[in-house]
């Protein structure tokens, strides 16, 4: 009987080794002084030195994913910023009770492993724990023949930080009065794909992804569609230690939109007020919301709207904070209160 090989049956192990080689010096540019060792071992290793002065630190994890979206990434032919949108996802959800990110794990499952194509993921992953001060201590690279097709990919991500318990926030410092500071997303983010390609991409080829769009101002559909999705570790954080107090809650603004995340930092005898006309939606999000013909109401609960995070700010400090964080290169602004209610949130013309 001939023999038949790991490499017959489709996986390739060199080509996994030479991946692993391929990037080493984008994962060692994303350490901290907390690391220990190196990327290649059974498990990545962390000191609690980062827990150093806490009254009580309590670990905060996520996971997340990129879901469809990579199917427009695959279609336009750019992987280097999608890691980015991986990151994003889990480090915003565990900022929003004050946790700093401290380190980053990904999986990467694809159909036939090629070194250039993970070394240019892998870079946009460790581009976004960059901005976001976490580590990229491990990771898995998984070939998948006969499961997936040999160009398709998807990406997991896993995220772990910090929170000195005194120092944490949430629903349960929110106050009638306080005032709700959104920060400007980029577009979709990485939510609401499967109904942006279904309107927006099906049927068009790359080519007329890659052509300008008048209604973007010259930017193309396909640039527009993989826009990264903003990380606001850094200048949240910042606000958090420069103001402490002064934030009482934080929500990621995701799957669901406004409607169906700021309403999770809320407390169930307190409603968010939201003035609908306080920011102005981006073009991408409106065309999106124009080719599937979505109502208002429908469109609220499905995208971000232009906002990616909401702070819940003390109604005194609500001009430090703004000041705060417009020194991180934020553009705040504010879009509503908070009432008295049952936890939901509403809109205000």
């Amino acid at each position: 009987m001939a023999e038949i090989t790991y490499a017959d049956a489709g996986v390739d192990i060199e080509e996994g080794a030479a991946a692993v080689d391929a990037i080493k010096d984008a994962v060692h540019s994303t350490y901290r002084p907390e690391v220990v060792g190196d990327i290649g071992g059974f498990g990545g290793l962390f000191s609690a030195a980062a827990f150093k002065g806490m009254e009580e630190p309590l670990m905060v994890s996520g996971t997340d994913g990129v879901g469809t979206k990579l199917k427009v990434a695959q279609l336009i032919g750019k992987h280097d910023t999608v890691g980015i949108d991986l990151v994003a996802m889990c480090v915003n959800d565990i900022l929003a009770c004050g946790a700093e990110p401290l380190f980053f794990l990904d999986y990467i499952a694809i159909g036939k492993l090629k070194k250039e194509h993970v070394a240019k993921v892998v870079g946009g992953i460790a581009e976004g724990c960059r901005q976001a001060g976490c580590a990229l201590i491990g990771g898995e690279m998984a070939e998948h023949p006969g499961v997936m097709d040999p160009d398709d990919y998807d990406l997991s991500g896993f995220t772990v930080g910090v929170v000195d318990r005194p120092k944490m926030i949430g629903p349960d410092g929110v106050v009638e009065g306080d005032v709700l500071v959104g920060l400007r997303s980029s577009g979709f983010h990485s939510n609401g794909y499967s109904l942006v390609r279904k309107v927006l991409v099906e049927g068009k080829t790359a080519e007329e992804l890659a052509a300008p769009v008048a209604e973007l101002n010259g930017e193309t559909l396909g640039d527009a569609l993989i826009a990264p999705t903003r990380i606001y570790v850094k200048p949240v954080l910042n606000c958090l230690r420069n103001l402490p107090g002064d934030v009482h809650a934080l929500a990621h603004i995701t799957g669901g939109g406004i409607t169906e995340n700021l309403n999770r930092a809320l407390p169930g005898t307190m409603d968010a007020l939201v003035n609908k006309g306080a920011w102005e939606v981006p073009a991408i999000i409106k065309m999106g919301i124009e080719a599937a013909g979505l109502t208002e109401e429908q469109a609220l609960k499905t995208f971000n709207m232009g906002i990616g995070m909401v702070l819940i700010v003390d109604a005194a400090r609500v001009d430090a904070v703004m000041d705060e964080l417009a020194k991180s290169g934020e553009e705040p602004v504010v879009i509503g209160k908070i009432v008295e209610g049952t936890g939901v949130v509403r809109y205000a013309e």
